[in-house]
């Protein structure tokens, strides 16, 4: 491979690996001895001398030059970049086009060399010289390898399933390692997968009926039909995502959980695979976990500066437990894991136990729940405490004795972290003790509730303006004499005809305080509680969601699908 590099190199490849401890000096000498009789690159000499792999000369020059790398064994590519870059002109420089985002005209692109000027100018000229490039380092071999494998064959969806229609699956090549990319059940895996991740699906749902196969993505909280295929597909797809996600493909009659990691639209994505036995055959679901958009910063949540300022008030404390409640699919992860990016330091040390581990994050110890290895959530906190934490993360209080292990971790002196199922921040504390916490044990320990769900934003380019009705302006608390102008959704290009695009948050945040402690032993009644609450400033959700519908973010009826607002009308 070709192992010129820029002005920003510090050292010499053979000293470099050297040091690395990825070759011995006998092997270095060696190498520069072949090197006098071919015309080859160092690097290319000592994998051919079978003393380093491509992987390791890769990551050698990147760390060298300063250039990301990217391991192409498992990335998938994008069907329109592949068409933006000639065949013939990707051969000649030794380049792969990963992925083309055209909202901003950039291109990733796979060089082994990528500081080669010629060809970055090549590749630019295309698109009229306007196309933004970013270069990410690849191995020879590895970018040789993948040319052979996609130019050629079709990447989009449409273009695979008329090459399907014209002949017959072959199941069992599915399961070979070798050249299996150019099989076309292998790209259409491949390519759903990227499409999903490009509309910014958030689930893919495999759907077998009697007929056909229904395949629904859901994206911005609401599932929605992608495609319809003849139920003669599905088998070979069950094989393929099985074989990728680590699953027994031999086994159909019980439900199976595995595990997909690739690389889409130039970053890592992860995949977690569940297949369920149904009537019609297994129906596989596959929640995307984006890195990306999983971690964010705590202040762009989506918070008021008053709910911003409370919880990290509430943070600043050093014992004591935090729950996130909210239905499936609310964002309470991603709120977790921004609140511990946000404490996550040097001198903090912050382990979590989860089932499963959804985004991996630096400095953080993360566990996984193995039922089979007998641990759960109670006997890994218990094992947590023992590693000296200070900080710990329980993914779900789902049982008494999950939920006494978490607040015995509390009172010793930790600041634990979990979320629990509960429609309000308020009713946080009649689950707990519905499932058996004392309320001695819960006053003095629970330093708040955050209830979150998550709304749909009004697409920028098309929400229309309208004049809000007697009973809207009751429902949004705004005097009746005033005149209001909201938004509705109305659908365009832009937002897939659908009139949403995005999802933000709606919150509301309940610190408990000496007070509040008070009713909790004592037992009393919600109602007091809440009353207590908001005598306090406590805004329940509705407001939050209100307030979104008054700076056009989103519709009344958008908010109306997630919250309850009838309180509002009887009040």
């Amino acid at each position: 491979m070709n192992t010129a590099v820029g002005p920003s190199t510090k050292k010499r490849l053979g000293t470099l690996l050297v040091e690395q401890g990825a070759i011995t000096e006998d092997q270095l000498r060696i190498g520069l001895l072949e090197l006098k009789t071919s015309s080859k690159p160092l690097g290319t000499v000592l994998i051919e001398l079978g003393f380093v792999t491509d992987a390791i000369i890769r990551d050698a020059l990147s760390e060298n030059t300063g250039q990301q790398s990217i391991d192409l064994s498992q990335v998938v590519l994008d069907a329109h970049s592949i068409r933006i870059v000639p065949q013939d002109l990707a051969r000649r420089y030794n380049i792969l086009p990963i992925s083309y985002d055209p909202g901003s005209n950039t291109l990733i692109l796979a060089m082994a060399d990528t500081f080669n000027i010629v060809a970055l100018d090549q590749v630019r000229a295309l698109n009229g010289g306007s196309l933004n490039i970013v270069p990410m380092l690849g191995t020879e071999a590895d970018i040789a390898r993948v040319i052979d494998q996609s130019y050629g064959f079709d990447l989009s969806i449409d273009g695979i399933l008329r090459e399907i229609e014209t002949g017959e699956l072959d199941i069992a090549s599915l399961q070979m390692e070798s050249d299996e990319y150019s099989h076309p059940m292998v790209r259409l895996v491949n390519a759903l997968l990227s499409d999903a991740v490009q509309l910014g699906a958030s689930d893919i749902h495999f759907e077998p009926e009697e007929a056909f196969l229904r395949i629904r993505y859901r994206i911005d909280g609401v599932l929605r039909q992608i495609r319809s295929l003849h139920k003669r597909y599905w088998p070979a797809m069950v094989v393929r995502l099985k074989v990728v996600s680590g699953m027994d493909i031999a086994e159909s009659r019980t439900p199976q959980d595995g595990r997909i990691s690739l690389s889409l639209v130039g970053r890592p994505i992860d995949f977690r695979v569940a297949a369920q036995p149904t009537n019609y055959g297994e129906n596989i679901v596959l929640r995307i976990l984006d890195r990306h958009k999983g971690i964010v910063k705590l202040n762009q949540l989506g918070l008021t500066e008053e709910n911003l300022n409370l919880l990290q008030l509430m943070l600043a404390r050093p014992e004591g437990i935090v729950l996130v409640t909210g239905p499936t699919g609310s964002g309470k992860t991603t709120t977790l894991y921004s609140v511990l990016n946000h404490i996550n330091t040097e001198g903090v040390n912050i382990m979590t136990l989860e089932d499963p581990i959804e985004y991996p994050m630096n400095m953080i110890r993360q566990s996984s729940v193995n039922e089979a290895a007998k641990m759960g959530f109670s006997e890994g906190i218990r094992s947590m405490m023992r590693q000296d934490p200070d900080v710990i993360l329980v993914g779900e209080i789902r049982d008494h004795v999950t939920a006494e292990m978490a607040l015995r971790a509390a009172m010793t002196g930790h600041q634990v972290f979990s979320t629990l199922h509960t429609n309000s921040a308020i009713g946080a504390i009649p689950r707990l003790l519905d499932i058996g916490i004392l309320p001695d044990v819960i006053a003095g320990n629970l330093i708040g509730v955050v209830a979150q769900r998550l709304i749909r934003k009004l697409c920028s380019n098309c929400k229309e303006k309208v004049l809000a009705s007697e009973l809207e302006k009751r429902l949004l608390d705004v005097d009746l004499d005033t005149e209001l102008f909201i938004y509705n959704s109305v659908g365009c290009k832009s937002c897939d005809h659908q009139g949403y695009k995005g999802r933000t948050s709606v919150i509301e945040i309940l610190k408990v305080t000496g007070d509040m402690d008070d009713l909790i032993a004592r037992r009393a009644s919600v109602r007091e509680m809440r009353n207590l609450a908001i005598s306090f400033g406590f805004r329940p959700i509705a407001y939050d969601a209100c307030r979104r519908v008054l700076d056009g973010t989103t519709s009344l009826e958008e908010i109306s699908r997630v919250v309850d607002l009838t309180d509002r009308i009887m009040s």
